[in-house]
Parts: C-alpha cells; sequence; structure tokens
C-alpha cells in the first residue's frame, strides 16, 4: 500500500507522512514546485526532511502551467496578497492525484490542519479544494492531523489507515505538534521555504506592477526574488543589488529580456531590460553608480549590456527612490 503526500518539508507536513508511515503506508512525499516557495533551491533539505519521516521523495516541476492555469485565474479569488490558496491546493492535489497509477498509490494525504489558516483550512474551504481536485466521489484526500474532526475518507472506510490513531487537531495552536517533535526527536522542522512568497505583501506588490507592464513568464519569478526594483520614466525595470546574496542570485539568472550592469568599482549588481530606452540606460547607470562605492561629481565608465556609458552619481539616493516599485 502506498500513499503520495504534499510536501512542504515544513512540520506539519513531516507529522502527516510519520502518521501514515507509522501504520505500514509506503509514502512518496511530493514537493510541488510552483516556483513560489523559497528565494533559494531547498531540494536536499526536503528530501533528507522526508526521510526523517520515513518516506522517499519526488519534486514535480509546474511552474509554467501554475502561470498559464492558475496564478491569474483563480476560481476562488485571492488571500491578503496574490495569493489563490484555495484554487493552489487543489491543483496540487490534481497533480498529485495523476500521478497515483504511475506510483501504484491508493491514497493522497496532507498536512492541512483544520481552522490553522484563515482563507485554506476552513471546512468550507476544505471541500472547495475537493471539488477542485476532482476527489468529491473518490475521497481520497486524508488529512491525518485532524482527520477525527472530519468525515471518514476512503483510506479509513476500507481499513487501509487505522482512524483511531489519527489525530483531530483544529487552529493555530501548535501545541501539539511541538509535542509529537519532541517524541520524534525532531529539532529541525521550522519550514525550510519560509512560506508562499505570494502571501507576502512586498513581493506581491512587485508581480502586480510586472504584469502592468510585462507578460510574466518562468524566468520572471526569480527575478522578483532579489534586488531593488525600479520603474523608470520610458518603462523599462530595474534591478539593483542590495548585498551580496542579491548581487550572486542576479548573476546567477537566466533571463533573456535582461542585461547586465557592472559598475567599475565596488558595488551592486544590476539587471535593466533589454529593449531599454537610452533615456532609461543612462538613468539605469547613474543609478547603479550611485548604489556603488562612488563619489559624487566624479565621472565613471558604467558597462550597460555591450554598452559603456560615463557617468557621474544622482546627487543622492532619494532622486532614485523616486523610481521605486515599493513606496
Amino acid at each position: 500500500m502506498r500513499a503520495i503526500s504534499l510536501f512542504s518539508g515544513g512540520l506539519d507536513s513531516m507529522l502527516a507522512v510519520k502518521l501514515i508511515t507509522s501504520q505500514g503506508v509506503d509514502v512518496t512525499a511530493l514537493y510541488v514546485k510552483t516556483g513560489f516557495g523559497s528565494t533559494k533551491d531547498i531540494t536536499k533539505e526536503l528530501e533528507k526532511r522526508a526521510k526523517m519521516a520515513g518516506a522517499d521523495f519526488l519534486v514535480a516541476d509546474v511552474r509554467e502551467e501554475y502561470i498559464q492555469n492558475i496564478l491569474f485565474d483563480p476560481v476562488y479569488g485571492y488571500g491578503k496578497n496574490f495569493n489563490p490558496c484555495i484554487d493552489c491546493h487543489g491543483y496540487m492535489f490534481k497533480i498529485a492525484k495523476a500521478m497515483m497509477r504511475d506510483l501504484n498509490a491508493s491514497f493522497l494525504v496532507t498536512g492541512e490542519v483544520v481552522g490553522q489558516r484563515p482563507m485554506s483550512q476552513r471546512a468550507e474551504a476544505l471541500k472547495q479544494v475537493s471539488t477542485l481536485a476532482g476527489d468529491k466521489e473518490d475521497k481520497l484526500i486524508l488529512r491525518p492531523l485532524s482527520a477525527k474532526l472530519l468525515e471518514p475518507t476512503t483510506p479509513e472506510i476500507k481499513g487501509w489507515v487505522d482512524r483511531e490513531k489519527l489525530l483531530g487537531i483544529s487552529g493555530r495552536s501548535r501545541e501539539t505538534q511541538l509535542k509529537l517533535a519532541k517524541e520524534y526527536g525532531w529539532d529541525d522542522y521550522e519550514s525550510p521555504a519560509g512560506g508562499c512568497l505570494l502571501t507576502d505583501p512586498a513581493f506581491s506588490q512587485k508581480l502586480r506592477e510586472f504584469i502592468e507592464y510585462e507578460e510574466f513568464g518562468v524566468e520572471d519569478i526569480e527575478l522578483l526574488k532579489f534586488g531593488r526594483h525600479f520603474r523608470l520614466p520610458d518603462g523599462a525595470k530595474l534591478v539593483v543589488g542590495r548585498h551580496k546574496e542579491d548581487n550572486e542570485a542576479l548573476k546567477e539568472l537566466k533571463n533573456p529580456d535582461y542585461i547586465p550592469i557592472k559598475v567599475p568599482v565596488a558595488g551592486p549588481y544590476s539587471l535593466i531590460s533589454k529593449s531599454a530606452s537610452s533615456i532609461d540606460k543612462n538613468l539605469a547607470a547613474q543609478i547603479a553608480i550611485t548604489y556603488a562605492k562612488s563619489n559624487l561629481g566624479e565621472l565613471y565608465d558604467v558597462r550597460v549590456g555591450d554598452e559603456v556609458i560615463t557617468t557621474t552619481p544622482l546627487k543622492s539616493k532619494k532622486e532614485a527612490q523616486k523610481y521605486f516599485i515599493l513606496k
């Protein structure tokens, strides 16, 4: 007997897996990669945590399909920010359900807790998720942490798992989960993803602003995760690194719509729209050198793509900040 468990690597998803593997059921922990889960690659950490809970591990990269089918047209709308939580969860289950035959799995598992999250984990929302996943009749989605508060599912009814060994947790208290983590000897269980970026107000604002000017694609997800973001007068987007981590991440990006800006002194790595006008390129060069270790009034050769623009820093960073996307 095998189950597929949606897996974020956080404590609830680890406990959900453990409650099922402890009943002798094999579990595949499935991380559905939408692109909005973290600013760094957490795959190895997720695999480590899946093994701690007794499961093998698999990643489904759905970034392109997620953008095309879910992000901009959710059936059940958004939360406080750009987060289509109900549609997102339903979509993840749909992905997992489609993999059941290939993995020889009989049911699905999730670490959701009734009432823990205001939008996606209300009792009504859980029913909506089941509808989106096409599971309304099959009842294959088992939520081990809250099972005793919900109607019995097919795995419980058919005796694949013992309902009495499942839990009845609700609400936002973590007391029961923390107690179980201690019993299992787990001391590393905080979510490695750091939460969904679509619930973050600043990230959501950058995304909303982006789609006002440009078509959003997979390669743009990473662009929005790093740096200071500017919108220049002729419409070009400028991203200026804030620190070493930003600079390294921006250098690694493979986005054909952007070209690099390199300053001749210690300073940030920056990117600007490939289609930027001469006016925007000149301003971008000024902004980049302003955030570098430069001296007011001195001339610097700033490389913008294949061009070299000789410019001076702005009088102050406040002049650049009027172009900030985040106010």
